[in-house]
């Protein structure tokens, strides 16, 4: 389980981003690079990393659920997440 400051510091970066695209990516199309140094460092994508919503573990990401590997299990045991079985043969 990782601290709180570090899921929040995370959720922070997320929102800085978002609020930024659209001026990031108008400076891009115009080539202002002066005025892309001048915006905040965390509003750029490139620092942002994947973490897991539940635990906010960094490692064992899977995209497509949001959530780390034991976490998915862990939900996939439990039901929780439709249309995932556990393989048998």
């Amino acid at each position: 389980m990782a601290k709180l400051s570090v899921k929040v510091r995370e959720l922070k970066r997320q929102r800085l981003v978002a609020r930024y695209a659209a001026k990031r990516a108008a400076l891009k199309a115009k080539g202002d690079y002066e005025a892309l140094d001048r915006l905040p460092k965390n509003a750029s994508p490139v620092r942002l990393h994947n973490r897991c919503s539940a635990t906010g573990r960094p490692k064992g990401y899977m995209r497509k659920f949001g959530v780390s590997r034991i976490i998915f299990r862990k939900w996939a045991l439990e039901g929780k997440i439709p249309g995932i079985t556990k393989a048998s043969w």
